[in-house]
């Protein structure tokens, strides 16, 4: 049976604005269960930086029943820090057999 890793997800939440206006950000860490994570293949590391000037690491696969927001967050798993880049890829619920609907491309971090 296919099996996903907890991974840790920070969620970014408007805590005030500046002097100027403009709002700061805080990143809420919350673990969720059950992603797959993948090497990204030669075509997905291609394809991401000619599209988005990033190099994809990793590509993950997230649960159907998921409604986090993953686009533009720092992600850590395997001891690591990355990064989700572009638009997260949903797939036909009904069309895929697994768990898994959505792909979310991610870069080293830092």
């Amino acid at each position: 049976m296919i099996k996903g890793i907890a991974v840790t997800l920070y969620n970014k939440v408007q805590t005030g604005t500046d002097d100027f206006g403009q709002p700061i950000w805080d990143e809420i860490p919350e673990v969720v269960e059950d992603i797959l994570v993948a090497p990204s293949t030669p075509d997905d590391i291609v394809t991401s930086t000619d599209l988005a000037g990033k190099k994809a690491v990793y590509t993950m696969a997230i649960p159907k029943d998921d409604t986090h927001v993953w686009e533009n967050r720092k992600i850590e798993f395997l001891g690591q820090t990355f990064h989700s880049f572009g638009f997260s890829v949903l797939g036909i619920e009904a069309n895929i057999p697994l768990r898994w609907n959505r792909k979310v491309m991610v870069e080293r971090y830092g």
